[in-house]
């Protein structure tokens, strides 16, 4: 006997149509359990690779190294941009002994790092900068080089900064060190400090093509005399500097950007944003470029040095109120949220 089912007649039929607000709601349902899939497969992924990193201990040194030399990069840019901060950072992430001897070895062996940032450094009057310095200088070795041949080595270390009483204390520095290489060839190191201001002075004037008025020979020797204590420099040491100096002025080193141009080498994040102003709270488009946790904001895309820096640690991103604008955020301070 045949068995006669009263729904039959819904079998291989389509599924009744949904309302559009329900069909759009059941579409979002869907995308959010693939994108929710494709999560819980891509942390399954990682917990996997964790799990393997924990048990390979080369692999967990080799991330170490990687991390560690990423810092310290770091590190070198923030120096580069302010001094303080990047020796400060260095040694806040246990990557530089805060000692003279180590920071002075930092900043004389240490390629990539801006010449200025390191003259402006060393010229601080602080206890520990002044120790640094005299560290600093102590690892030039000035033996049996006269006193342009040490000039020239020690001006090519570092740029002189622009403040007369920074400039000061590195000559007085400089020539402390050299009487000690050369002892014998001055009688104090007040001579020495005298005449590398003098050498200085006549480079400018030889090589400038603003200055007309050249100095000779004679008025070179004139200008130097009874510095040695009293005494007469020889005239044979005073031409032999001269010459020097006249066919070959010293090598002053110029930041070009190249090594700024590396701190903004591959960034997280670029692109043109607007800014409020500090002082004058109005809004100007600047070119922000997001790299190491900082926030550099320039005025063109093609200028090498930004016109300010946004330090990114121990702030908070919070929604701006009452704005008109569609999308604006303020960055604080944690501890002003």
């Amino acid at each position: 006997m045949a068995i006669c089912r009263k729904d039959s007649f819904l079998w291989g039929k389509a599924p009744p149509k949904l309302p559009p607000a329900e069909r759009r709601q059941s579409d979002t349902v869907k995308i959010h359990k693939f994108e929710l899939l494709d999560d819980i497969q891509k942390l399954r992924l990682e917990i996997n690779h964790v799990t393997s990193e924990i048990h390979n201990p080369e692999l967990q040194e080799q991330n170490k190294n990687v991390a560690r030399n990423r810092i310290f990069l770091r590190g070198k840019k923030k120096f580069n941009m302010d001094p303080k901060k990047g020796i400060h950072y260095l040694v806040e992430n246990n990557l530089l002994e805060w000692q003279a001897e180590m920071v002075a070895e930092f900043l004389y062996k240490e390629e990539g790092l801006n010449k200025t940032a390191i003259g402006n450094f060393l010229g601080e009057r602080q206890e520990m900068h002044l120790e640094v310095l005299k560290a600093f200088v102590g690892l030039h070795e000035f033996s049996d080089l006269n006193l342009v041949q040490a000039l020239r080595q020690f001006l090519w270390s570092f740029r002189l900064p622009g403040e007369a009483q920074k400039i000061d204390r590195m000559m007085e520095a400089f020539a402390t060190r050299y009487c000690d290489c050369n002892p014998g060839v001055f009688q104090s190191t007040d001579t020495c400090y005298i005449l590398s201001f003098a050498i200085i002075m006549l480079n400018t004037s030889l090589h400038n093509p603003n200055v007309k008025d050249k100095p000779s020979l004679q008025r070179f020797v004139a200008m130097n005399r009874g510095i040695n204590n009293g005494e007469d420099l020889s005239t044979e040491l005073l031409t032999k500097l001269y010459a020097s100096i006249r066919s070959e002025p010293f090598k002053i080193p110029e930041d070009d950007g190249n090594d700024l141009t590396l701190t903004f080498f591959n960034p997280d994040r670029e692109g043109w944003l607007l800014k409020m102003g500090g002082r004058v709270k109005t809004w100007k488009r600047r070119w922000f470029i997001l790299t190491d946790s900082c926030l550099y904001y320039f005025e063109y895309t093609t200028d090498k040095d930004p016109i300010g820096i946004i330090p990114l640690e121990n702030l908070c991103v919070r929604e701006a109120q009452y704005t008109n604008k569609p999308v604006e955020y303020d960055l604080l301070q944690y501890q002003s949220v």
